[in-house]
């Protein structure tokens, strides 16, 4: 399937070295539109909704920026703890530049983790991207109905 101009740019965007040293597509051997498809129908199966999900990881990381740097507790469920860099990091759509925070989150209860980033929550809210498999901030759809519901 040959993809639209617009997500050929972001998939270009996506690549080792452009924006990031990672790069945002993992292991993934598909295209982008086939990535984001297989997340939308999991997100469907799961019963969650991106904006939701995103309003929650954002919720998370406005708490755990309180802290400054070290953890701290939230909603007496999560502990979170949130790095700030100087800078800023553009969206690989084109449509966004975000602060530089990477948010550790960890669900007391079960010891579950992730990571996110500022970037992370607009990619999932704005283009439901999770990022591929196998890339350093990929959410995987079943962590996160563990952790956040």
């Amino acid at each position: 399937m040959k993809l639209s101009p617009k997500y050929e740019k972001a998939m270009a965007n996506m690549q080792v070295g452009i924006i990031s040293a990672q790069g945002f597509l993992g292991d993934e051997e598909i295209n982008l539109v086939d990535i984001i498809n297989r997340d939308e129908n999991e997100f469907n199966k799961l019963g969650l909704k991106f904006d939701e999900v995103a309003k929650k990881l954002k919720y998370l990381l406005e708490k755990g920026q309180k802290g400054l740097g070290e953890p701290i507790t939230v909603d007496e469920r999560w502990l979170v703890q949130v790095y700030e860099a100087k800078g800023k990091m553009p969206c690989p759509f084109e449509d966004y530049m975000a602060q530089k925070s990477v948010v550790t989150l960890t669900d007391k209860n079960t010891n579950h983790k992730l990571m996110y980033t500022d970037l992370s929550i607009h990619l999932i809210e704005k283009h439901h991207f999770l990022e591929g498999k196998g890339s350093t901030f990929r959410l995987e759809p079943k962590i996160l109905k563990k952790i956040l519901y």
